[in-house]
């Protein structure tokens, strides 16, 4: 029998998978409750929807190897954003207008079917690239026919045009695409469809090196436009922005801007650009809105060309991981992100808790160690001197009350220095901590500020440290958490 191309390329993921099994799962570094690859590697969240009564996760998938490529659409499903099913290969880079990879993109329900919305990246033997915005469609969410390009590349870009986010709006539809202008400015474009099929350009939705933005970075990815409290948000991933201070740290950023969508005209007036994470590690992040009303996001824990070949789980055929799913919601004119309620269901048992007060010491409590935990403190109390956290000797919150300074420091896995992240922060209130073997993810004053990373521990320093320079109380919980994978 003949197989088609994709038939052949899903074989060989799939063979992937399980010559590399034993290997993977032998890491001590792979995570308990986190979605990963099952072998190679994993980058941005695609296609986040939930969809006949089910969360649906896409994700850029290269199974061959740890390095970027032609990318294929792993593909998760949930019902209550806990207990995950690895799905069958969704998408594979089998036809023309996707050789060079399926690259990211989103899903809409329409007519009882799921739509796929996503980048068919192209290149030829000199490198030159050709991208489309392609279309697949499902009837039962796990099997796709691909219907293939339904936009090409507008004038006034250059082909780095890709990531389209799709949604409905007063009867319209409208998409988002990530693009660099042909005079090399990160840019949003904007387009409209009655049908899902044809689809207006309607211009420019933000950057272009136009105000308020103005010269920002060479290339927007992942743009992301939807409503909190009726106030429009557009979540992007600029590229090529310097570090200023304490901001724009890593190679490349993910933030937001607040504002005013006008669907008629196309319009939308915002203000200036905000980080949404101050970690090393927070890329690419796309939402949703499900049955419920919420607003919830997912990114990749990564950033591209950030030192990714140095990760220490490539020598067990695997890198990259997403975050925990987040709930969004529009406090002060702020977006902040909470850890899902359904997460709660991962504890086991009940809590461990203490009330803890230090004096120009450091203090290990028996119970409150582990390498799959959560930890939330609250009514936090420091003096004027700073309070500390270390997580298996490789990974290190500080706050300063003096200086109103909190950091998180790590160990580098690239040379073993200790480097940080930090932002000013007027006071500090509660801590909810989620470790998971080598992550961490902070959400400091009910998500006021978050912290997200990847970190390597000895792999079995289990260990938790509190160190204070003068007083500094709090109560403390701790679970223990379970795994997220069902089957």
């Amino acid at each position: 029998m003949i197989l088609s191309r994709d038939q052949q390329l899903r074989r060989k993921a799939y063979e992937e998978i399980e010559l590399n099994k034993d290997i993977v799962e032998q890491d001590p570094y792979r995570l308990k409750y986190h979605l990963m690859p099952p072998v190679g590697l994993l980058n941005d969240p695609n296609g986040f929807i939930q969809w006949d009564g089910n969360y649906h996760l896409f994700y850029q998938w290269m199974p061959f190897k740890t390095g970027h490529g032609a990318k294929f659409w792993g593909h998760y499903v949930s019902k209550d954003l806990v207990t995950w099913k690895h799905e069958e290969i969704a998408l594979t880079p089998s036809e023309w207008f996707e050789k060079n990879g399926c690259y990211s993109g989103s899903a809409i329900g329409h007519n009882d079917e799921l739509h796929l919305f996503y980048t068919g990246n192209v290149k030829d033997k000199e490198g030159n690239r050709e991208t489309y915005q392609c279309l697949a469609v499902s009837g039962d969410g796990v099997n796709f026919d691909k219907k293939g390009p339904v936009i090409e590349l507008p004038v006034g870009y250059t082909s780095h045009f890709r990531d389209p986010k799709v949604w409905e709006q007063d009867g319209r539809y409208f998409m988002v695409v990530g693009a660099q202008t042909s005079d090399l400015k990160g840019a949003v474009a904007l387009f409209a469809s009655e049908d899902l099929i044809d689809w207006e350009h309607l211009g420019m939705l933000a950057g272009g090196g136009k105000p308020p933005l103005n010269d920002f970075g060479y290339m927007f990815e992942c743009p992301d436009l939807f409503s909190l409290d009726e106030t429009d948000v557009l979540v992007f991933s600029p590229q090529g922005l310097k570090p200023e201070g304490m901001e724009y740290q890593n190679v490349y950023q993910s933030g937001y801007v607040i504002g005013t969508f006008e669907p008629v005209s196309g319009v939308f007036m915002h203000g200036e650009f905000e980080e949404l994470d101050r970690g090393f590690d927070f890329y690419a992040p796309q939402t949703t809105e499900d049955e419920q009303g919420r607003r919830i996001l997912f990114a990749w824990m990564s950033v591209p060309d950030q030192n990714e070949q140095d990760h220490p789980t490539i020598g067990h055929k695997w890198l990259h991981n997403m975050t925990i799913p987040r709930e969004l919601r529009l406090t002060g004119g702020k977006v902040v992100q909470l850890p899902v309620q359904e997460l709660e269901s991962l504890r086991l048992g009940e809590a461990i808790e203490h009330k803890v007060v230090l004096n120009y010491e450091n203090v290990k409590l028996k119970e409150v160690s582990g390498k799959a935990v959560e930890l939330l403190l609250d009514n936090i109390q420091v003096s004027e001197g700073w309070f500390s956290i270390t997580i298996g000797g490789a990974a290190r919150i500080v706050y300063s009350k003096k200086q109103n300074l909190f950091s998180l420091e790590r160990k580098s896995y690239v040379d073993g220095t200790v480097e940080k992240r930090q932002c000013y922060l007027d006071d500090l209130n509660s801590l909810r901590i989620f470790i998971d073997t080598s992550s961490i993810e902070v959400f400091i004053n009910n998500g006021e500020e978050t912290f997200t990373a990847r970190f390597y521990p000895v792999p079995d320093d289990e260990s938790i440290q509190f160190e204070s320079l003068r007083n500094t109380s709090f109560n403390i919980k701790k679970w223990n958490l379970g795994n997220i994978i069902g089957e």
